[in-house]
């Protein structure tokens, strides 16, 4: 991952977004017209002639708020601030220096990072003359750009990475395991990424909803590098009357859609509805691996069984899906949190598996003799041989005489035959039917 970490700053509504975006080079923060829909911070990788940096998206910065939202924000910003190596100071030149300019200026000034001040939304020639009144703001010539339209961002980025090393290929490593949390609004997701970390990086307040855009963290466990994907709580379609909250349930989709297993969380005093149900299909039909955490279970009255009954409460809802290992954990009181992680990278370690051609027939060809496929026509189905074509997931080609005619409950019974013998718990099967 690279080093260089470059930390966009700023009042609301100035065009920080806008800025992350066109640096990416695609849509990947949420751009709206209300003040204030960035509320956390938001990382990427990105580069530029050779050189690469992570970039960080952060909410408006309101110093002295006492409304939760904007306190939440200001203290986000300012972990943004004191992580980053690079400070990027965006002002809308077209509204002029605002008093939250300069209360932003004061504080930059005094963190002993360097600064770039960047002036917005001058997308000619003949709006730069309102980018020389910040000068006041004692931090150096401001930089005027239009991140909308893109004027002078290659100028912007040339000095800002003017002192990142190029990146060498030798120093390219595995990727580390991705983990996405997912699950509906106020489960705990925030609450449970930061009690992984051992430190508040995700906005956390009572209020569902309060996480919008997906964040990637990186966790240090047993000498390993995991990254954790908190995402915004997906919802039913029908509740879904935001825009914000549209794109956010779009980019928890794509979330799941880059991480390696899916952690998906659930209430431990609400059980499992359909919601949860819509959710846990979201990643199995994503062909992500995926893990059951019950949340809040230090709230739950227990005795000896009560684990027991619910899991098999659980899986009697989950139905096809029952082959997700459940943990049981509080992110309150950080009760079994870790045994997710490990969960998690037993499932990335089952989706990886490949089973050899030889044992797959062996094993599997006497269970089909003995429970053979029954035929809609009279022709018989005959199953000759198996054999693994794909990992990750898995993917299973079966060869016989007549493909179409394999009905869907006898492909279920081979799936758990497949995972009866081979394990693959946690992890979405699929079998594909060729003719021989």
């Amino acid at each position: 991952m690279p080093s260089n970490i470059v930390a966009i700053v700023g009042r609301p509504n100035v065009g920080k977004s806008t800025l992350f975006n066109r640096i990416l080079g695609v849509r990947e923060a949420i751009v709206h017209d209300s003040p204030g829909v960035t509320r956390d911070r938001k990382y990427a990788e990105a580069e530029w002639t050779g050189k690469q940096f992570i970039i960080i998206d952060t909410g408006g910065f309101v110093p002295d708020s006492k409304d939760v939202f904007e306190r939440a924000i200001r203290e986000q910003a300012q972990i943004a601030i004191e992580e980053a190596d690079v400070v990027v100071f965006v002002v809308d030149a077209m509204a002029g220096v605002a008093p939250l300019d300069k209360e932003l200026a004061d504080i930059l000034r005094k963190s002993d990072k360097p600064v770039y001040l960047i002036a917005n939304k001058i997308d000619s020639a003949q709006r730069e003359i309102h980018a020389h009144e910040f000068h006041e703001l004692g931090l150096g010539e401001p930089i005027q750009i239009s991140a909308l339209g893109g004027r002078q961002i290659g100028d912007f980025l040339d000095t800002v990475t003017s002192t990142f090393e190029q990146h060498k290929e030798s120093e390219q490593v595995e990727s580390p395991l991705r983990l996405a949390v997912i699950g509906k609004p106020n489960v705990g997701k925030s609450s449970l990424v930061n009690a992984l970390l051992g430190v508040n990086r995700q906005v956390v307040t009572d209020i569902p909803g309060t996480t919008r855009d997906p964040i990637d963290s990186l966790l240090k466990y047993k000498n390993e590098e995991v990254i954790l994907i908190d995402t915004a709580g997906l919802k039913k379609q029908r509740r879904v009357s935001e825009s914000i909250e549209f794109y956010s349930a779009l980019r928890t989709l794509k979330s799941i859609d880059r991480s390696d297993v899916a952690v998906i969380l659930l209430d431990a005093q609400r059980g499992i509805d359909h919601q949860d149900l819509h959710i846990i299909e979201s990643a199995l039909e994503r062909n992500r691996a995926a893990v059951i955490a019950v949340n809040k279970w230090d709230l739950v009255e227990k005795d000896t069984n009560t684990s027991k009954k619910f899991e098999t409460f659980i899986n009697a809802k989950l139905g096809l899906y029952d082959y997700l290992p459940v943990a049981f954990v509080s992110a309150l009181t950080r009760q079994r949190i870790f045994k997710l992680i490990d969960l998690a990278q037993e499932v990335h370690r089952e989706q990886s598996k490949r089973v050899g051609t030889s044992e797959l027939n062996d094993t599997m060809l006497p269970v089909i003799e003995n429970n053979p496929p029954k035929s809609s026509s009279p022709k018989e189905i005959k199953i000759k041989f198996i054999t693994q074509v794909k990992t990750r997931p898995p993917v299973f080609a079966m060869f016989c005489n007549e493909p179409k005619l394999v009905q869907e409950s006898y492909k279920r019974f081979l799936m758990h035959q497949l995972r009866d013998h081979f394990g693959f718990r946690g992890v979405p099967l699929r079998l594909t039917f060729k003719r021989k």
